[in-house]
């Protein structure tokens, strides 16, 4: 995000799978932490605590907003709209709700958000449950609810999910939505091939 505020990178979008842990957010409260099974990261994103871990895909998308892209609410709706679009690839009629941020299908929570912003520059993002071990979201209360909330897109689908087919599903939605131009980059070579700077840079980990 420094990077990014100083200039010395484009747009990034980052997608990776994270090794299993928890994360609390700025409103964050202990007592939603059922175990200490897991470690445990205060981060700047909104939010509450979560599950981190494989088979759920985790974006950071590093963005500058310039002119009409600097509405906060508007860029939630987006990412919403990406993610929305790209469960439907498979199937899945999702929506936001009014209540919450977030990714649901019916009463059931499939992708979480949460971002920060400092100087119209974006960071953190989304998380979509994949094929994601839902047992973990037990050890906690989920942004607050009960973890029989939240779900995945095996689950739902009831059968299995490549990573790579959702990957590009998001890419591709990303593009259309925030209208940026993706390249594809190994992430060691963000700050190093000057070629690169022309176009927003996807980065998978």
């Amino acid at each position: 995000m420094e990077q990014r505020l100083s200039g010395h990178i484009d747009d990034t979008l980052i997608l990776v799978e994270h090794p299993h842990v928890f994360t609390l957010g700025r409103r964050g409260d202990r007592s939603n932490l059922l175990s200490d099974e897991l470690p445990v990261y205060h981060v700047e994103r909104g939010g509450d605590v979560t599950y981190h871990g494989p088979g759920q895909l985790v974006g950071y998308p590093i963005l500058k907003l310039d002119g009409h892209e600097q509405d906060i609410r508007n860029y939630l709706s987006r990412l919403e709209q990406v993610l929305i679009a790209t469960v439907a690839d498979f199937g899945l009629k999702a929506e936001h709700s009014e209540r919450q941020t977030g990714v649901w299908v019916g009463e059931k929570k499939l992708a979480s958000i949460g971002v920060a912003i400092k100087s119209w520059v974006t960071y953190h993002g989304f998380a979509l449950n994949v094929s994601t071990d839902l047992s973990y979201f037990g050890k906690i209360r989920p942004c607050g609810l009960e973890s029989s909330t939240i779900t995945s897109m095996e689950t739902l689908i009831g059968r299995p999910v490549e990573m790579a087919h959702v990957k590009a599903g998001v890419i591709r939605h990303f593009a259309r939505v925030f209208q940026r131009k993706l390249e594809k980059v190994d992430y060691k070579q963000l700050e190093t091939n000057s070629e690169l700077r022309a176009a927003i840079r996807l980065a998978l980990l």
